[in-house]
């Protein structure tokens, strides 16, 4: 017979439920959160010819083209370390603006480092940004050593990334994932960015998680966080949901306290130090690089 796999409830508050019918199948058969996009951009080659030491997957919506084009000149530079294989995708939905659209076209047509699925690009949907991003490691670049996924608006110190915490010389790590470690509860204020419903999350403490601003696992973990993503019911909050999966998958993030998920006023030595900086505009991502590259000399 003919069975529905899923009906809408009434909207509460802001967000509308949808509940899984179970009398009709069996659970642990059917994907409770099934990711059924297409990609509407995908670089299905870009892995093909050798195996990235480190994928860089930056969370960007459509509007962002300063953004991107500076970290492709900066940080983001596939070609900065050259032995050392660096690979860098931005991570989009799609717009309801189809202008938007057709100029992520263009500029995916000019750089080839964009990848859009066929959901809403919006704040509700970062977590499945990321899961896309996950996917497409998993799928097309199985073998990249390590994973970095971060934010648009965070500078990332490379060389201590590469050298001092991946360093592309010693033995790979499996089943490795880090940033800056929150260990923190739901927020119940409907007036919140990071509310959330009892109904969706009824515990009162979330597994410890790392801050979306910027964390770094091993290539490993693409498809192990994927895979169980179709098996756990999905949050906004896209770092939080991650904890979850790494928590079913008895995956302990570790915290690095070089990975800094809040603004810090710059001096060459406080980042020669760091791993991330957070609210970074496009011009001080250019000019932050720009001076580190051109004071390497300078002793701190």
């Amino acid at each position: 017979s003919h069975c529905p796999t899923q009906f809408s409830m009434p909207k509460v508050g802001y967000f509308c439920y949808t509940v899984i019918m179970t009398d009709c199948f069996n659970i642990r058969t059917r994907a409770l959160n099934p990711h059924n996009f297409k990609f509407l951009i995908n670089e299905p080659n870009k892995c093909e010819s050798t195996t990235p030491f480190l994928v860089l997957l930056i969370s960007t919506n459509h509007k962002e083209f300063d953004a991107r084009q500076a970290i492709r000149e900066t940080w983001g530079d596939e070609n900065t370390f050259g032995d050392v294989r660096i690979l860098t995708l931005f991570l989009l939905g799609f717009s309801t603006e189809p202008v938007l659209n057709q100029m992520v076209e263009q500029e995916s047509q000019i750089f080839h480092d964009i990848l859009v699925e066929d959901f809403v690009d919006s704040y509700h949907n970062l977590t499945l940004k990321t899961l896309m991003g996950m996917r497409w490691v998993s799928s097309f670049c199985p073998n990249a050593q390590y994973v970095m996924k971060t934010d648009s608006d965070i500078f990332v110190n490379m060389d201590n990334l590469v050298f001092n915490l991946l360093r592309p010389n010693s033995k790979p790590r499996r089943r490795f994932f880090t940033g800056h470690v929150i260990n923190g509860g739901p927020i119940r204020d409907v007036h919140s960015k990071w509310f959330m419903p009892r109904e969706l999350y009824p515990d009162s403490r979330y597994p410890p998680f790392c801050s979306g601003t910027g964390y770094v696992f091993s290539g490993d973990i693409a498809e192990l966080v994927y895979k169980t993503s179709l098996h756990t019911r999905l949050l906004h909050l896209e770092d939080v949901y991650v904890g979850l999966c790494l928590r079913k998958l008895g995956i302990q993030p570790f915290q690095n306290s070089g990975f800094n998920h809040w603004k810090m006023t710059y001096s060459l030595c406080r980042y020669r130090k760091v791993l991330t900086v957070h609210q970074i505009s496009p011009e001080e991502i250019l000019r932050i690089w720009n001076d580190m590259s051109n004071k390497k000399h300078l002793k701190c």
